[in-house]
């Protein structure tokens, strides 16, 4: 096993030169609000600095995992990604660097993951997520769909999940017993701000030498049909009426309900739900029915979401608890939106839920507990 504590990765940026400079970053937005004349002391600044200091700490801490990673025997490969690599297209239903030298995987053309950072050893692969988010409580839900995607991708590896955070960050003791935390001092971006912002001269990018460094689209991956396990699953749950109860808590059927966040079980008529749902809008849409599925909440239970396509880039997310109904906007060039087009196309007469079915099926689902499988 891997052991990454605080005295592995030396503090201070010095060894890194300027390569910090090297990474892209989208600072417009931020120079533009020092340009008003908005400071720290205005929220709208610290939202957008926050969000750049965010950007430029994965970036540090993937530059000092790097030069670790090349004098840690364990560590046999570490996905090279950033300035460290050429520019690349990302590819489809395959582990990639992006563009923007992010290692996602995409399927089709939508990004399904991505990984601040990969590292194998010779039993296990690391996913890391560096972040200065205050509170980890609410990663839990991401964690999982990184770990469930990278186990049916490397199905010889033991997944587990490293988080670099900054020291006073809470909820990690509700952490899972698969992710492990390093955490650092207090880190600052307002130098590299500050050298981004007057265009200063770079010194070389240092690049680092190690026959452990690996190309993502060179690795061998299990394969992973998103859209076809999606019809699959559809299938195999709607076997009994309402759902396969057996079939649903299989642990491989949790592993890609990780990865889709939420798996579908059917579809009620407008009308049907609308007497579930009266507040929610339905003023000029042009929906035929409401899909229904079951997702996994952060603390160990499930519930059903119904999604509402008005029309064919208008998607709806709603959510009922009692008498509230909980509309979110999703994405109209998103990875749902695609989903529901291919569901389209699946779901026939035979996939209609009446309200009795829900009934049952919201009975089914009330008492089922998913910790075991986190």
């Amino acid at each position: 096993m891997l052991t990454i504590n605080e005295t592995v990765i030396p503090e201070g940026d010095a060894e890194l030169g300027d390569n910090l400079l090297y990474y892209d970053y989208n600072i417009d937005h931020l120079l533009s609000l020092e340009a008003k004349g908005l400071t720290m002391e205005d929220e709208g600044y610290i939202s957008a600095f926050r969000s750049f200091e965010g950007e430029v700490y994965e970036n540090y801490i993937y530059e000092k995992l790097l030069r670790f990673a090349t004098n840690e025997p364990k560590i046999k490969s570490f996905i090279i990604k950033g300035p460290h690599k050429h520019r690349t297209r990302a590819q489809s239903d395959a582990l990639s660097v992006s563009w923007k030298g992010q290692i996602i995987y995409r399927a089709r053309h939508k990004e399904i993951g991505e990984f601040d950072g990969l590292l194998f050893t010779d039993k296990e692969l690391y996913f890391v997520e560096m972040t200065l988010v205050k509170s980890v409580s609410n990663l839990k839900k991401r964690l999982r769909k990184k770990r469930a995607l990278l186990e049916v991708l490397f199905p010889r590896y033991t997944v587990k999940a490293l988080l670099v955070l900054n020291e006073g960050a809470t909820g990690t003791s509700d952490l899972p017993p698969y992710a492990s935390v390093w955490l650092t001092k207090p880190y600052s971006a307002r130098h590299i701000l500050d050298r981004l912002s007057t265009k200063s001269p770079r010194a070389p990018m240092i690049r680092v030498q190690s026959a452990k460094i690996a190309h993502a689209e060179e690795l061998k991956i299990a394969s992973f049909k998103y859209y076809s396990t999606l019809s699959w699953m559809l299938r195999s749950l709607r076997a009994k009426s309402p759902i396969d109860m057996d079939f649903f808590n299989r642990g491989a059927t949790q592993r890609y309900h990780d990865i889709y966040t939420k798996v579908y079980v059917g579809y009620l008529s407008v009308e049907d739900f609308k007497t579930l749902a009266p507040e929610a809008k339905f003023e000029g849409s042009n929906a035929t029915r409401v899909v229904v599925a079951i997702e996994k909440d952060h603390v160990g239970g499930y519930f059903l979401t119904y999604f509402v396509r008005h029309s064919s880039k208008k998607l709806d997310n709603i959510t009922l608890t009692g008498s509230t109904v909980r509309t979110e906007k999703k994405d109209p060039f998103g990875i749902t939106l695609t989903e529901m087009n291919h569901l389209d196309k699946v779901m026939d007469e035979s996939f209609l839920l009446t309200l009795p079915e829900l009934r049952i099926l919201e009975d089914k689902i009330k008492n089922q507990s998913f910790i075991k499988n986190s």
